[in-house]
């Protein structure tokens, strides 16, 4: 097999045809994993070996092109040299391998590890010769090749509900995926690659499969890509918007379509850096993306995997511009989870970052909804919500809030701690209610016993609307068992 890998390579040195360079680069789709596994074949593989690769866990395309002996090191090439040995190093990296039997091709494989380190390490000290044309579309080709794959159907469909706690799934092609995403990283960070010349190779299609690769189960390769992406964002200044808007594609197509997508939380970290850097004042585009994207990402079921990261894309938000603080918090109730604790949880933990950083002003908008929903919760029987919501009282800026606005506040929270007080089943919850009776008591003691009286007499009404009612069914019932019952015969119910 190894004669046959090698046979195929010439041994003289070449230089690249400009009409195939050309033709490459005008045809970007060539380089897509069907054109490549239709167009170029890996030496000694035949059909049936094609058609056994399906059963792997990435579809592959198999390709070879070389300019020179590849295996030559790059220490025993004259210097005007080594960029056609860089070129064809990368040409024989284009061959790719089956990696579910770890026992095929051993000696191929090495042979292509060897190489993809020595152009890592190449990349690292090309020193001040530049990177141009060829190689930029080498490297481009190559990396296609290698990385941009169509999962398998089979890939995702056990993703999300009751198995996001499942161990992650790793690509057993992982040594020489992580090889090429660090050759990639290295090429791309480097000071020898003109971004100007590259962003002809590094397109919006090369961008655009980058980010399709965010859904792999591998977390490895996952983290490869955040790093890799945030450096294009970094240099192709003239790729930003685009690559904005893509991701935020991607996520519309998660919330409101399929609710699955592995690299959520990567993307959102991405942003985070993106949105520290925006300048003041907002665009119209970014209050948009809050509004449209970041807070209805708080609506699917698997929020907890990237909570982390969304929390912190919405707190530079309001860092920047604290008068989306009330935006914020409507959006959140709008999507608050009545029926999911261990969201609730997460909610109320948002909430209280939120309230932070929140000015008066704001606050006193969205106070009366927001405190009505926190009654709820301390009302609620899931012992963690109804601690979270009394946690916020340990707040000293959203106590001086409550202080500010108590005349509000006071009436809509009071029945939720009564009640509270009076019948939960937790003796927590039960001590962190008193303690935030007395925090009232002592704040305003006129308004809490004028809410007291309220409550009273709230109750008390209550209580006669339910003796009422209870009397009303036993008249009825009474009624009911003085009518004579003949027979069989049925009993007709009017409609009303």
């Amino acid at each position: 097999m190894l004669k046959q890998f090698l046979s195929k390579l010439p041994r003289k040195t070449q230089k690249p045809d400009p009409d195939e360079s050309c033709r490459v680069d005008s045809s970007r789709s060539d380089d897509s994993p069907r054109a490549a596994g239709r167009n170029n074949r890996t030496p000694g593989a035949g059909a049936s070996a094609a058609a056994k690769k399906t059963s792997s866990s990435a579809v592959f395309p198999a390709s070879t092109v070389s300019l020179i002996e590849p295996l030559v090191p790059f220490k025993d090439v004259p210097s005007s040299e080594k960029m056609n040995l860089f070129v064809s190093k990368l040409s024989l990296c284009c061959v790719t391998f089956d990696f579910t039997d770890p026992g095929k091709n051993t000696v191929e494989k090495e042979v292509k590890r060897r190489t993809l380190v020595e152009l890592v390490d190449f990349v690292s000290s090309c020193g001040s010769s530049r990177f141009g044309e060829p190689a930029i579309l080498a490297v481009c080709r190559m990396c296609a090749i290698n990385l941009f794959r169509v999962f398998p159907p089979n890939y995702r469909s056990n993703r999300g509900g009751e198995n996001d706690d499942d161990e992650p799934a790793f690509d057993p092609a992982w040594p020489h995926l992580q090889l090429v995403y660090e050759l990639l990283l290295k090429f791309i960070i480097s000071n020898c690659l003109d971004a100007k010349v590259a962003k002809k190779y590094i397109d919006h299609s090369f961008i655009l499969r980058l980010l399709e690769l965010f859904d792999s189960e591998d977390p490895r390769e996952r983290d490869c890509l955040k790093t890799i992406l945030h450096r294009v964002y970094g240099k192709f200044m003239v790729h930003r918007p685009y690559i904005r808007k893509s991701i935020n594609n991607l996520f519309y197509r998660f919330v409101f379509e399929t609710e699955r997508h592995n690299g959520i939380a990567e993307l959102l970290e991405i942003f985070g850096s993106i949105i520290s850097g925006f300048a003041l004042p907002l665009k119209e585009e970014h209050k948009i993306f809050l509004w449209r994207v970041l807070i209805p990402l708080h609506k699917p079921k698997s929020m907890g995997v990237y909570f982390q990261q969304l929390s912190y894309c919405v707190t530079q938000f309001i860092e920047k511009e604290p008068k989306l603080a009330s935006i914020v918090i409507r959006g959140m109730l709008k999507y608050w989870p009545i029926t999911n604790s261990q969201k609730e949880v997460m909610f109320l933990g948002e909430l209280e970052e939120i309230l932070e950083t929140i000015n008066m002003v704001e606050f006193q908008r969205v106070m009366v909804p927001l405190f009505w929903r926190i009654g709820c919760c301390i009302n609620s029987l899931h012992f963690q919500v109804a601690e979270r919501a009394l946690f916020l009282w340990n707040n000293d800026h959203i106590v001086n809030l409550i202080a500010h606005n108590r005349q509000v506040i006071l009436p809509i929270i009071f029945p939720a701690l009564e009640k509270n007080s009076q019948s939960h089943w937790s003796q927590a919850v039960h001590n962190l209610t008193h303690n935030v009776r007395k925090m009232f008591m002592e704040m305003d003691e006129k308004l809490f016993l004028a809410c007291h009286a309220q409550f009273k007499e709230e109750e008390a009404m209550l209580n006669t609307v339910a003796e009422k009612r209870k009397e009303a069914w036993k008249q009825l019932e009474y009624a009911a068992s003085l009518q004579p019952v003949i027979g069989n015969t049925p009993v007709l119910v009017s409609p009303i």
